[in-house]
């Protein structure tokens, strides 16, 4: 595993927790575009990519675990998988992202698919 998706996926783990919008910015491209996978499609750029992801946060940061580890990587794409579960209401959810980098090791292109797991 490279040192940018690490230093990127800690990068995703901590906006999750803090859910500080300078944390989102950080790790996408001014014209990126981050698509969800909903019915709502794809956030373009990083303002809607940053309302979005606040909005979308449910949690208050430390009642939830996330591992992951890396399935392909090159120079300019990332696939991981990933685990996500919650505590309070109890929530288990299997994650695949599609990361997309540019040279300055931001993501330009994010695509994510979870499933709910039976707990």
């Amino acid at each position: 595993m490279s040192d940018r998706l690490e230093q990127w996926m800690d990068g995703y783990v901590r906006a999750w927790t803090t859910n500080d919008p300078e944390d989102i910015a950080e790790l996408f491209t001014p014209d990126a575009i981050y698509d969800p996978q909903t019915p709502e499609g794809e956030w373009d750029g990083i303002d809607e990519i940053v309302s979005n992801w606040v909005d979308r946060v449910t949690s208050d940061g430390d009642d939830w675990e996330f591992e992951w580890q890396p399935l392909v990587e090159t120079d300019e794409i990332a696939v991981v998988t990933g685990r996500t579960r919650y505590e309070d209401p109890p929530a288990s959810y299997r994650n695949l992202f599609v990361i997309k980098f540019d040279e300055s090791g931001r993501c330009y292109d994010f695509t994510e698919w979870w499933i709910e797991e039976e707990i």
